[in-house]
């Protein structure tokens, strides 16, 4: 009889443990990543009142099998549902990331590498990708003889709006083109206008945009041949490099930094302090030196353009352009920058030209660009985290690292939605994969939220709650047995 009031104690605890088991399961419905548990009993040890025998064929008896009392039950595993991925919440938070599949952010928290489902993820005040609870994200950093490339070796911390990473470098310009239709009846064009002007923007070594203007102005000798001389080269505020303020005299002076500027066969006359307006900065040229030529044919159509007063009669590679170089004293931020001007036309029209300039070839590259400030990050499928700039660069910054286990649920749940590795879990290898390895893939401005089934865990509520009050009636039921035998003797 007393057998039965234990079992029915025994009872009572695991019933418990597994209401506090769903408690938590319901406590964290909406926690991200969160992986529900569920607990399994099994029974203890039995009291063997006989144990069984087998027929007798000599006595003719037959076999008897084991008489056994138990004596209750225990908990036998408590088991997360780890490989069941929970349901998707858009965000639209460009640090949020959701991963398909089985594996495992890796997060480090007191020197330690945890493991995740949370993707919920925010830089610090050092630029370092943390969690929501102030781990570390950890993954791999761009290859250093390669930028472009991500070396996978051991995981460390993903600082990646650290100061380095907050500006992209500039790049000097060393490309360019000028494109467009020259009509040769343009009363600005012929030999007695005053030339069409046109122009392009470049940057320096350390990111700072300058204009060259040119001038295009007919021949006397045919209408479809064209001088092309360099008129000025100024700063983005307008002001010509060849100028520079005086504030101990308050004037403008020539500026002696500016060494030989060449374009094509065209050298650029010195600039002294007489050929300044001291008051203006404007510039008197003195003469000239040297000519470019470019020429069209019969059709129109783009011949050549030739560093002298000889105009091109065929089309060949070196024709197609002219280079600029500028000459400045000490360090020169300056690059050679190649114009093309193979793309120009020579087509009769309404009587008027229409040229322009850009910086960069045609497929884009080589054209420069300031400094650039980072206005934001993007995580692509893999992981990889690109800073994006305001000059139009992207730049990598590292890749998140995952983790996977041979068997996920032997992890163990440390809380702030971190998993540790086990002795029955499998070992983390310091590494980690790549996520597309094995499928999977990661998906921006989207959690995976807990996968609590409320609709499971209500029915487990109440067939605990039965069970609890089961097993509470064995106790009061014993208890009762127990009173009627202690009354037999009044």
């Amino acid at each position: 009889m007393m057998r039965s009031l234990y079992s029915g104690v025994s009872g009572l605890r695991v019933h418990q443990t597994k209401m506090d088991v769903i408690g938590n399961n319901i406590a964290n419905v909406n926690t991200v990543g969160f992986k529900a548990s569920s607990v399994n009993f099994s029974d203890i040890y039995y009291q063997t009142l006989q144990s069984a025998t087998g027929p007798n064929e000599t006595t003719g008896a037959g076999g008897q099998n084991a008489m056994q009392i138990g004596l209750g039950s225990s908990v036998a595993s408590i088991v997360a549902s780890i490989t069941q991925t929970g349901g998707s919440q858009r965000t639209d938070n460009p640090y949020d990331v959701m991963i398909s599949g089985d594996s495992f952010f890796i997060v480090n928290s007191g020197g330690t590498n945890y493991f995740t489902k949370a993707g919920d993820f925010l830089p610090d005040e050092n630029g370092t990708l943390t969690t929501s609870s102030g781990a570390v994200v950890m993954g791999w950093q761009p290859d250093p003889a390669d930028p472009t490339t991500i070396l996978k070796d051991t995981v460390s911390p993903l600082r990646v709006m650290s100061p380095e990473n907050l500006f992209s470098e500039p790049e000097a310009t060393t490309e360019a083109n000028i494109s467009g239709n020259i009509d040769p009846q343009d009363k600005n064009i012929v030999s007695s206008g005053s030339g069409e002007f046109v122009s392009i923007s470049f940057y320096d070594s350390i990111g700072q945009e300058y204009t060259a203007k040119f001038k295009v102005l007919q021949t006397t000798t045919s209408t479809s041949v064209y001088n092309v001389t360099l008129s000025d080269i100024t700063d983005k505020n307008g002001k010509s490099i060849f100028v520079t303020y005086d504030e101990t005299n308050k004037k403008y002076i020539a500026n002696a930094a500016i060494g030989t500027v060449k374009f094509g066969g065209q050298t650029l006359p010195d600039i002294a302090d007489s050929n300044v307006d001291p008051d203006t900065g404007e510039i008197t040229w003195p003469a000239s030196t040297g000519t470019n030529t470019m020429s069209f044919n019969a059709s129109g159509k783009f011949i050549g353009i030739d560093d002298s007063a000889t105009a091109p009669t065929a089309s060949a590679d070196d024709t197609k352009s002219l280079g600029l170089s500028i000459g400045v004293t000490g360090n020169n931020p300056f690059k050679d920058v190649n114009v093309d001007f193979s793309t120009i036309t020579q087509y009769g029209a309404s009587g008027t030209t229409s040229i322009e300039g850009d910086n960069g070839t045609t497929d884009g590259k080589k054209g420069g660009r300031k400094a650039g400030t980072m206005t934001g990050i993007g995580i692509d499928e893999s992981g990889k985290i690109y800073g994006k700039y305001d000059n139009g660069d992207s730049k990598l910054l590292g890749q998140i690292a995952v983790a996977s286990f041979s068997n996920p649920s032997g992890l163990e749940a440390v809380g702030n939605n971190m998993f540790a590795e086990t002795l029955n879990s499998g070992s983390f290898d310091g590494i980690g994969h790549d996520v597309t390895s094995d499928g999977g893939g990661m998906t921006t401005g989207v959690l995976e939220m807990s996968n609590v089934d409320l609709s499971a865990q209500f029915t487990d509520m109440i067939t605990t709650q039965r069970g609890f009050q089961a097993n509470s009636r064995v106790i009061t039921t014993s208890d009762t047995l127990l009173e009627e035998l202690i009354n037999l003797k009044r």
